[in-house]
């Protein structure tokens, strides 16, 4: 997710007090930090990898320069390994130019061959120095004008500062990644949250998409994606510090699952247009794909591994290509039967995971293609792959996976989704759900407004000690996750089963102190499910479920109910995920616990 600052000031200040900034940023997580400034009319550019502290060793004598303007960033790494010279600030030819940048720009590529052609020399590997000479390529004194010209020709997610020596103000500009800017008597500044700002001013501006903001000293104009000049309302913030680096969330997991309609966009970002999976990642192994596999098989743990299991149902409904999966720590053990034929598809939010690990070194071992889905760029499970395709939600500070699990879930539809049109061709019905989750984040905003309704649930159901959560089809992998949530963060005992299976045994556990928690949406199996639903009802266990708009019959079968927009049936474990993960959080706090910090469990698991 990566940090921004920038200031421009009628007053100077201290290097030092934009890295101080900076540093309030590093919750987001991040693997190299820079900062560009203006000195003499010239830019002057310090950038390290490592912590914060290790740019302050960098910049010297010069971190208590005083300067009237300056823009400092901390990268996530997506395109290009972690050195100094990805790092951002990026400049232009001419070292006149600087520029941050969070998000991805989709067209990169096609624009870095462009502007090579005209002569321009790039430093970087990163998908982000191409604007800084796109902008110089535009830049006849004006530097707005050439922003405004540049942004046109971008494609994906972005939010840049600029600044150029000769002009004494920073142009910033938002589309799909945050921007907040504000300005006091004495400075304008601009930060991808507020935390850096309210050190100097409590009213903010929040950028919305396709707005330009101009920082001048003491200043601030807005404008549209043309040019016109707008009116934007101020939004005073009553936080302090610590509570503003959590977003005013009184928890990360409360403001990760928040986070998820950006979050999801991030990760879909140039992967999935227009109900076409993309995914350049996996170009090297396309021929593997096309003339040589047999079978997948998906290694995990967690929630990694039902985001995998919801995988396998998408591949055994729409692909001819056998799918299996196996928890990471069980395949090690069991020499699978895995061979040049089978593609292993590891899922790790850290890319540290042991057990995942050592899985995929048997894998190769034996032969086996692995692709790796992560959230950890450069982390060691990535490296060890054939190929790897980030999650690009930016770093997740809860325990507990939300924002990274539903970005699995998308990111393994557009994997499969590829991989049948290499190996079946294209598929309408394919199409419909990759654009089904393009829509997603606008679903995810309706969904996470039920949060109210959601913590009247848990207040109903925080007295029991146990819990079944049941589903078919697609609501199985989500009846296993909404379990494990509600274990590990709420300690209560919560299993998760194949609906049918409740008269194999565990309906044994039924009654009136053990409560079902049913996943049923109006889908293909909806019918079976009521009867598991009657089933349970007959045994006296109170039922609360999720189900889809307008079912009118759901008061009929149950104590309690959320509902959720209507999506194509495979986009149901999309769409009722942060019905799940609010539901366990709001148990968790009810029952005085820290949701972020569950006991006993670590986010990235190391030992086996």
């Amino acid at each position: 997710m990566c940090g921004i600052v920038g200031l421009v000031g009628k007053k100077e200040v201290k290097i030092n007090d934009i890295i101080d900034g900076l540093k309030k940023l590093e919750y987001r997580g991040y693997d190299s930090a820079g900062i560009a400034f203006s000195q003499n009319s010239h830019i002057e550019l310090i950038k390290a990898t490592g912590k914060i502290s290790n740019l302050k060793e960098a910049l010297k004598e010069e971190i208590n320069t005083y300067v009237d303007i300056g823009i400092a960033h901390t990268r996530w790494a997506t395109h290009g390994g972690v050195t100094n010279l990805n790092a951002h600030p990026h400049t232009d030819c001419t070292g006149k130019i600087a520029l941050v940048h969070n998000g991805i720009i989709e067209n990169f590529q096609e624009l870095r061959k462009e502007l090579k052609e005209k002569g321009h020399t790039f430093k970087s590997e990163t998908d982000t120095e191409v604007i800084a000479h796109l902008i110089e390529e535009y830049y006849d004194g004006n530097l707005f004008q050439a922003v405004l010209r540049a942004i046109k020709r971008l494609d994906g997610a972005y939010a840049i500062g600029v600044m150029q020596t000769d002009e004494k103000k920073i142009v910033s500009v938002r589309k799909g990644s945050p921007l907040v800017v504000a300005y006091s008597e004495d400075f304008a500044l601009l930060a991808s949250d507020i935390t850096p700002i309210i050190k100097y001013t409590k009213d903010v501006y929040f950028m919305n998409d396709n707005e330009i903001a101009v920082l001048n000293p003491g200043n601030i104009e807005f404008f549209d994606i043309n040019g016109e000049k707008i009116e934007k309302k101020s939004t005073h913030i009553d936080w302090d510090e610590q509570a503003a680096e959590k977003g005013g969330y009184d928890h990360f997991m409360l403001k990760e699952m928040n986070e998820q309609p950006e979050a999801l966009k991030a990760a879909i970002t140039g992967r999935i247009k227009n109900g076409k999976s993309i995914l350049s990642e996996i170009n090297n192994l396309k021929e593997f794909i096309t003339e040589k596999l047999r079978k997948i098989f998906v290694v995990a743990c967690g929630t990694s591994y039902h985001a995998g299991l919801t995988f396998k149902y998408f591949m055994n409904r729409y692909s001819k290509i056998g799918v299996d999966i196996e928890v990471a720590s069980e395949f090690r053990y069991m020499n699978p039967h895995v061979d040049e034929n089978t593609l292993v598809l590891a899922i790790s939010q850290s890319g540290e995971t042991i057990d995942t690990l050592e899985g995929i070194r048997i894998a190769k071992e034996k032969g086996a293609k692995v692709i790796t889905i992560s959230n950890v760029f450069g982390s060691t499970i990535p490296r060890e792959s054939h190929g790897a395709i980030y999650m690009n939600t930016g770093p997740e500070i809860g325990v507990a996976a939300t924002k990274t699990y539903t970005a699995q879930i998308a990111i393994l539809y557009a994997l499969g989704a590829k991989i049948i049109e290499l190996t079946q061709g294209s598929n309408d019905e394919i199409r419909d759900i990759l654009k089904g989750i393009e829509e997603m984040p606008e679903v995810y905003k309706k969904v996470l407004k039920l949060n109210e309704r959601i913590k009247e649930l848990a207040r109903e159901y925080v007295k029991f000690q146990h819990m079944m959560y049941i589903g078919r089809g697609f609501g199985y992998p989500t009846a296993l996750e909404g379990a494990l949530k509600l274990k590990e963060i709420s300690y209560i005992h919560a299993a998760g089963y194949q609906a049918g299976e409740l008269k194999h045994g565990p309906i044994a556990l039924l009654d009136e102190q053990f409560p079902v928690f049913a996943i049923i949406p109006k889908d293909s199996l909806y019918e079976k499910m009521k009867s598991n639903l009657m089933e349970s009802k007959a045994r006296n266990a109170n039922i609360i479920a999720i189900t889809t708009e307008n079912n009118n019959e759901i008061s009929q079968l149950t104590d309690e109910y959320i509902c959720v927009p209507q999506v194509h049936e495979a986009l149901y474990p999309l769409a009722m995920a942060p019905v799940i993960q609010l539901f366990a959080y709001n148990v968790a706090i009810l029952r005085k616990l820290d949701p972020d910090k569950p006991r006993n469990l670590a986010k990235s698991v190391t030992v086996e």
